[in-house]
């Protein structure tokens, strides 16, 4: 079984800084992943062409069962709003999803507290200080009935803010007790392998750079996994033509 995560920068390619959806739907058919976790997500963005980019990469990977959530509602550096689950149909949102070609049992969305206040960052780009605006946060999870049993997947997107994402990832593991194990946790964590690990205290299976996309120095993406489940082969960071990171397929078997 192939497990993969993929910020797909709401499928935007850095090259022309357009949103195809034929190129997306190609870069997901490369991966030929039976489980994937997407970060930025959009669905209902003209930014993205009005697409639903979950129903997009669920067509093209031929998954049988995926779920988009919503961690805001609206247009991402416009007007939005966290999102609660009970927006219209049809309404934009922004946020992660999960798809798989095996049969999903059932699902569940943990939503992640983001930070209130602006804090100040450094960005090595303009060498100055900026104030930095926190969002919405989700994680979608899923009892997936596989080639070697049930198991819970459960994929995220946590803040860039230091520290802040290992509050969230703590939060998130803790809501995962009692889960169907073996259990994955995947997504873009926006932290390295050793702090994944330490905050999460599940075993890192996929050890690959992921970011920046061109030539990538560290690691973001992680699969993390608890229970009788193990790499069945090196990771691979795949170069796509769209995004800021490369997606991060691993094999897994039982074990």
């Amino acid at each position: 079984m192939r497990i993969a995560t993929f910020n797909l920068l709401h499928g935007r390619s850095l090259d022309d800084g357009r949103v195809d959806v034929d190129r997306l739907a190609a870069a997901v058919k490369t991966l030929d992943a039976d489980v994937l976790g997407l970060q930025e997500v959009d669905r209902d963005q003209p930014r993205s062409l009005g697409a639903d980019l979950t129903a997009v990469a669920a067509e093209a990977m031929g998954a049988v069962d995926s779920r988009f959530v919503a961690a805001l509602s609206g247009t991402p550096g416009g007007t939005w709003t966290a999102a609660t689950g009970d927006e219209q149909p049809g309404s934009a949102g922004y946020g992660v999803a999960l798809l798989s070609r095996y049969p999903v049992v059932s699902w569940r969305v943990v939503r992640l507290t983001p930070m209130r206040a602006s804090v100040p960052l450094w960005s090595p780009d303009s060498r100055r200080p900026f104030l930095a605006r926190d969002e919405p946060r989700a994680a979608v999870v899923a009892v997936v009935d596989g080639p070697f049993g049930q198991f819970t997947v459960c994929n995220t997107h946590l803040s860039f803010i230091p520290g802040w994402g290992g509050r969230q990832l703590r939060a998130l593991v803790r809501s995962l007790d009692g889960a169907q194990e073996p259990l994955v946790l995947m997504g873009d964590l926006n932290m390295q392998r050793p702090a994944a690990a330490r905050l999460s205290g599940l075993q890192p299976i996929a050890e690959a750079a992921t970011f920046p996309a061109p030539r990538p120095t560290r690691q973001l993406d992680h699969v993390l996994v608890r229970g009788g489940i193990r790499a069945g082969g090196p990771a691979e960071a795949v170069r796509l033509p769209l995004s800021d990171h490369r997606a991060l397929v691993v094999p897994v078997e039982a074990g």
